[in-house]
């Protein structure tokens, strides 16, 4: 199952922004939100976003691969958010382009996911013999 490969990396995304977190709550010793400290607030918006994002498009990217795309374009999704992903969280803490280019990039695969969706089925249930 290809949606299993990016599931797993998307995983790993989210544990290494839950770490950072909680390597800074634990260094500036702060318990609940956070405790006006810049990185630990960048640090939770990073977790935060990603949190918010990954989940539907990953639900995207198994309903296409469980509908029967063609493996190409499932992993093309799956790249597509790995990649957006990774410069987002990377921009959020180095250069705002990166985070800037991240969203733009993770934006336009959870939109090209959907209408994928819907186009295939659309055609699995009116036009396929």
């Amino acid at each position: 199952m290809i949606t299993a490969l990016y599931a797993s990396i998307c995983a790993l995304i989210l544990i290494r922004l839950s770490l950072n977190v909680i390597k800074l709550r634990h260094s500036e010793r702060v318990s609940l939100g956070d405790g006006n400290v810049e990185a630990l607030r960048i640090a939770i918006a990073a977790h935060s976003n990603a949190s918010q994002y990954i989940p539907i498009a990953q639900l995207l990217l198994f309903t296409l691969e469980y509908n029967g795309a063609f493996a190409v374009l499932v992993h093309l999704g799956g790249i597509m958010l790995i990649v957006g992903r990774i410069l987002h969280a990377r921009g959020m803490i180095t250069a705002f382009k990166n985070r800037v280019l991240g969203m733009q990039i993770t934006i336009w695969t959870i939109r090209l996911l959907a209408i994928a969706n819907i186009l295939l089925v659309v055609y699995v249930q009116y036009f396929a013999l």
